[in-house]
């Protein structure tokens, strides 16, 4: 059996297939509670293959400027091809290599979760902000609340094992609104706000849904065997089913929180 893994590198597998199935739309959301106007000076910080810097750059303007940062030289070598008028660079949340007071807007989606410190991150991200300027980082909410993927984390919880579901539900485990409180509390910021927005996840099947979560090492990679693959995928056509729309596309819910806050 030829794996996406085999015929792409990680980078690839996720620009390919999660980004069209989940994290583009969230670009111009996430953007929008940032309030990014043209001629910003905008940061987004985990910014993968470009899911946000690209519709960030595209309000900011050519009067603006953008900068994308991401720890993983993979997906920065993907992003670079989208867009030479991105600043594309390569360092971690917790140590920007960036001055204090640069840009107007910083943003981020669905990164902070695997920050190692999470209060760090927020701290460096309201460092290099300029007084009055707008934070907007976005995570995913709980995986009870994106009902395909709850089902499908008791899934893999029934056939393989609670710590098998466990490592699926890794992007999830910030979705709690209070916790994010305690963290920007942590950071220093008091006045952050916390908001639910509504999204949506879609396959163009449930092979392919499960065949790209199998592919990511970032959850289920080299996790399952062949063989475990193979039943998952088998099971899953029942458990998903209700999920399926027309021509046998696979859509639910995944809201995210996101939070927002202005430096002061």
């Amino acid at each position: 059996m030829t794996t996406l893994e085999e015929v792409r590198g990680p980078a690839e597998i996720y620009d390919a297939h999660f980004v069209p199935a989940l994290f583009a739309q969230w670009g111009p959301v996430v953007a929008a509670e940032a309030r990014v106007q043209k001629g910003d000076r905008v940061l987004d910080v985990a910014c993968g293959t470009g899911a946000l810097t690209l519709p960030a750059a595209e309000i900011a303007g050519p009067s603006g400027s953008v900068v994308g940062l991401d720890a993983n030289p993979e997906m920065l070598a993907v992003a670079r091809r989208k867009s030479g008028q991105i600043e594309w660079l390569e360092g971690t949340a917790e140590a920007l290599p960036l001055p204090n007071n640069g840009f107007d807007v910083v943003v981020s989606q669905f990164g902070f979760m695997f920050f190692k410190d999470k209060p760090k991150a927020l701290t460096e991200m309201m460092r290099v902000l300029r007084p009055g300027g707008r934070l907007a980082v976005a995570v995913c909410d709980a995986v009870e609340n994106s009902p395909g993927y709850g089902t499908f984390a008791l899934l893999l919880d029934r056939l393989f094992g609670k710590e098998v579901g466990d490592a699926f539900r890794a992007p999830f485990s910030l979705g709690n609104a209070g916790r994010l409180h305690e963290i920007c509390n942590e950071a220093g910021i008091a006045d952050a706000e916390v908001v639910r927005r509504n999204g949506k996840v879609r396959f163009k099947s449930i092979d392919a849904l499960v065949s790209t979560e199998r592919a990511c090492v970032w959850t289920l990679g080299g996790v399952l065997t062949d063989e475990q693959f193979e039943r998952l995928l088998q099971e899953s056509e029942t458990a998903l089913k209700p999920f399926v729309i027309d021509s046998g596309t696979i859509e639910f819910d995944m809201p995210s929180l996101i939070i927002r806050a202005q430096k002061r």
